[in-house]
């Protein structure tokens, strides 16, 4: 065949996107393995975030296994359903299905002779989904820690969510407003971002980033939308 010719230029194309296109396949199916072990790595390195426990993602599953005592897959009512293994929940999906049909993902963990709850959180920011997890103390109320992280915020304005200073905010606010001297779940509140700056001595409320209003709200919406699922869990146990 002509080499000059347009037949033989059409043929060595179709060729080189058949070869590229094989060995692209072959390299995804190939990597797979450890892209999802990675996943799994990171996931469990941001867990242990929240309770202080910072790692290297390969360090991460002996870690995990270390400071993770229980996972708990909850219904709606705040019963455990043991069928359901709850780190290979996947919120994304999951909050996409009524309440009643959803499975709710709780970590149990030990640190320091403390108990901790740590909670998996999912929502949507100015551009894009919003992630993280939150840990409560062993009252089931105040805040150990909490990790943020995104798909497409703003860089320098809602991408801040994931800065030091902004996750560090969470730390000791409570989700639960007193009364009577009491704290009970029938006084859920949460903890919201607000604009401006939060009040000196404001338990429940952290300064929302400058400039990144719409992601700050987010964070607060998702923050008191996956919590709220867990308070029956947390009124029977």
């Amino acid at each position: 065949m002509d080499r000059n010719s347009n037949s033989y230029t059409f043929i060595f194309a179709i060729a080189m996107v058949v070869v590229i296109a094989s060995v692209l396949a072959f390299l995804a199916t190939a990597l797979k393995p450890m892209q999802d072990a990675n996943v799994r790595n990171e996931k469990m390195q941001n867990i242990l975030s929240t309770i202080g426990v910072k790692v290297d993602r390969d360090q991460a599953p002996a870690e995990f296994d270390k400071y993770i005592k229980e996972q708990i897959s909850l219904k709606e009512d705040g019963s455990i359903d043991k069928e359901v293994p709850a780190f290979d929940i996947d919120l994304k999906k999951e909050i996409k299905k009524k309440p009643g049909d959803q499975r709710y993902p709780v970590y149990t963990a030990e640190k320091d002779g403390k108990k901790f709850y740590i909670i998996p959180l999912y929502g949507a920011g100015l551009w894009d989904d919003i992630w993280g997890y939150v840990a409560l103390e062993g009252d089931k109320n105040t805040v150990a820690g909490a990790v943020f992280d995104h798909k497409g915020e703003t860089p320098g304005l809602g991408a801040e969510i994931t800065q030091q200073w902004f996750e560090d905010q969470f730390i000791g606010k409570q989700i639960l407003k007193e009364a009577n001297g009491d704290y009970t779940t029938n006084n859920f509140v949460s903890v919201k971002t607000i604009k401006g700056g939060a009040p000196a001595g404001d338990k429940h409320g952290v300064d929302a980033i400058s400039g990144g209003t719409i992601t700050s709200d987010g964070v607060s919406k998702m923050v008191s939308e996956r919590l709220a699922h867990y308070l029956p869990y947390f009124k029977q146990y």
